[in-house]
């Protein structure tokens, strides 16, 4: 991707169209869907149909030259796009992830540099999961200061969109020796932004997920690579004051999922109106028979009330936003997980629900209907929700904040 493939996003740019432009990308992608998941087909074209779209530009502040779109209509972009396709979908997520990290942590030149290569159609991909036994709060990838800025090692995972990506955001511990940045943990990260094409930057695309197929959450190795000092930004920092980047975060996974489940629902649908009736029904047609009924009305409250919440905890992400406080702010987080557990219930009750309506022809090979199951297993895995509904539950009863983290 580069300069040459993107439209300048204008700040004008209302939610419909925005909207309008989500759900043209998501028919697109959706026409061609189920082959490039059976082939593991990689989109490329379809990552710069995302680029030329201006749609990674939306979430620039407007004092950026950006259009600085809702969280609100942000999930609803991303909810279209996983309708569509939800490995396509995925693929930017981290892209937001980290404008908004560079929103909450950037110098001015910093942001003036990258939000200017975000609206020329830069795509922003994350490394930052590790591997083995260390605490989840130590990146073994450490950023060490040199004379002409730092360099950095290590190996990062499950790096998704990093092949698609300009820049890939290297999440690592600062040494020692760094200076500069606060000590706000025992170990302070950063954000290292590296562009692909850097000498010692290798990205493998050895994903072999059963879901998201096309994800290319590969691994990212690092070899003693070079990183200018006015590409770091502080990370640690992030949790040390209330802030919506967790909310915000975790408000696009949940998108997602309810993408899935949107979709699921209606390809059930579709099924069912192809379905042969149960003989004990006496109804002519599968979609009379009532036991049928009630299944995919059953279906419809969990997948509608998943919708439902996601565009109310959108709403509590930008109200916390205008006005961040201890309580508004982990009042986000709570909000962005109820919907979480709703969305991930909804998407693996619909993606399973949809055999039952479709019968025994839905489950031929041929129709791929299982990679419904396949991407909303495999993306729920991301952040289980177990946690998620202790959070609530505390909340619930004692009015007790959850952590301050990336997944809440």
């Amino acid at each position: 991707m580069g300069s040459s493939v993107a439209s300048s996003p204008s700040r004008e740019i209302t939610t419909a169209e925005v909207l309008d432009t989500a759900d043209r990308l998501a028919r697109a992608f959706r026409t061609d869907a189920s082959r490039r998941d059976a082939d593991r087909d990689l989109p490329h074209e379809q990552v710069r149909d995302i680029a030329r779209s201006g749609l990674l530009a939306w979430s620039v502040p407007h004092e950026y030259g950006g259009p600085d779109v809702s969280a609100t209509t942000l999930a609803e972009v991303f909810r279209l796009l996983a309708s569509g396709d939800p490995s396509v979908a995925q693929i930017p997520q981290s892209h937001f992830t980290y404008l908004e990290a560079l929103r909450l942590q950037g110098t001015p030149e910093q942001k003036a540099f990258f939000y200017g290569e975000v609206l020329a159609g830069k795509m922003l991909a994350n490394a930052q999961s590790e591997r083995g036994p260390h605490p989840i709060s130590v990146d073994t990838t450490v950023l060490v200061p040199g004379p002409d800025g730092y360099t950095v090692s290590g190996r990062k995972y499950y790096s998704t969109g990093a092949l698609y990506a300009d820049w890939i955001v290297v999440r690592a511990s600062l040494s020692d020796s760094a200076d500069g940045f606060e000590a706000t943990t025992a170990t302070p990260k950063a954000l290292a932004f590296v562009p692909r094409d850097t000498p010692g930057l290798t990205i493998t695309d050895d994903w072999d997920g059963m879901g998201q197929r096309t994800t290319a959450s590969g691994t990212v190795l690092l070899d003693n690579v070079n990183v200018p000092t006015e590409h770091v930004v502080p990370f640690s920092g992030i949790f040390s004051r209330p802030t919506t980047y967790g909310a915000r975060a975790q408000l696009l996974h949940t998108a997602l999922d309810v993408g899935i489940a949107s979709a699921a629902l209606d390809e059930g649908i579709r099924q069912a109106h192809r379905a042969r009736p149960h003989f004990e029904s006496n109804a002519e047609r599968a979609v009379e028979d009532p036991l049928l009924i009630q299944i995919a009305g059953d279906l419809t409250v969990s997948v509608r009330a998943a919708q439902a919440l996601l565009k109310e905890a959108g709403r509590v992400v930008d109200g916390a936003g205008r006005d961040t406080t201890e309580d508004s702010a982990a009042e986000a987080s709570i909000a962005v997980a109820t919907a979480k557990v709703a969305a991930t219930r909804a998407s693996l009750e619909a993606s399973t629900v949809l055999f039952e309506l479709g019968g025994t022809r839905s489950a031929s090979h041929a129709g791929n209907l299982a990679r419904y199951w396949r991407d909303a297993r495999t993306h729920t895995l991301h952040d289980a929700i177990r946690w998620k509904v202790q959070h609530i539950g505390r909340w619930t009863l004692s009015g007790e904040h959850p952590p301050r983290h990336g997944q809440i």
